[in-house]
């Protein structure tokens, strides 16, 4: 039973002994760290490159005048008819408030984090939207003004705000077509690569012994 007792001892010693050996080499002991990932808005920057860009100074501009439009027709306390004010109001507030929200969007590169929306695509809604009803707006507004300064003011920044959104409509119809053919080409290449491979398998008699 004694000599029991020590080859119990024995084999306890030595496998502790051993298991503080393969402790002490393991790799993933010492130099495996944790992985720490970023979650919720850590990491956001503002993006100068952005901002200075042709697309950043349009939207800048963009939610300047709309807000400069939206101000002046906010002045108005009399109006007779008041539709085409309640109208102007309504599309200058919009746009200011839907190209700001881009604006903050893509400057701050969150877009990036939401990768579902086709980002391109909703610029250019939005901006093609903004230019027909702050058009139409500005029309009806100048037809019906009763020559008061701040319908005048509205009028010419409603103008404004739609030559610049006509701009940035057509640099949005460029960008979004480019990437929808480099979309399209990318997939024809791997279509092509995929049936290249497929007939070079065919066209292999060993490969077609080892799948049988």
């Amino acid at each position: 039973m004694r000599g029991t007792s020590e080859d119990v001892d024995g084999f306890d010693g030595a496998a502790s002994s051993t298991s503080m050996i393969v402790g002490a080499s393991s790799p993933y002991q010492s130099t495996t760290e944790p992985v720490v990932q970023h979650h919720g808005l850590r990491g956001i920057r503002c993006d100068l490159d952005y901002i200075r860009s042709h697309l950043g100074i349009l939207k800048v501009v963009e939610v300047v005048l709309a807000l400069l439009a939206f101000i002046c027709i906010e002045t108005i306390m009399q109006c007779s008819p008041c539709e085409a004010l309640y109208f102007f109001e309504f599309v200058s507030c919009s746009a200011c408030v839907v190209t700001g929200a881009l604006l903050l969007i893509f400057s701050l590169n969150l877009h990036m984090r939401m990768l579902q929306i086709n980002w391109n695509l909703t610029d250019l809604i939005n901006t093609g939207l903004s230019t027909l009803f702050f058009f139409i707006a500005s029309i009806v507004l100048a037809a019906v003004n009763h020559k008061n300064g701040a319908e005048i003011a509205a009028a010419i920044f409603g103008f404004l705000a739609t030559v610049v959104y006509a701009v940035n409509t057509y640099i949005a119809v460029k960008k979004w077509s480019m990437n929808s053919r480099q979309q399209n080409s990318r997939q024809t290449s791997d279509y092509i690569r995929a049936r290249t491979e497929s007939r070079e398998a065919e066209g292999r008699p060993e490969i077609q012994r080892l799948d049988a």
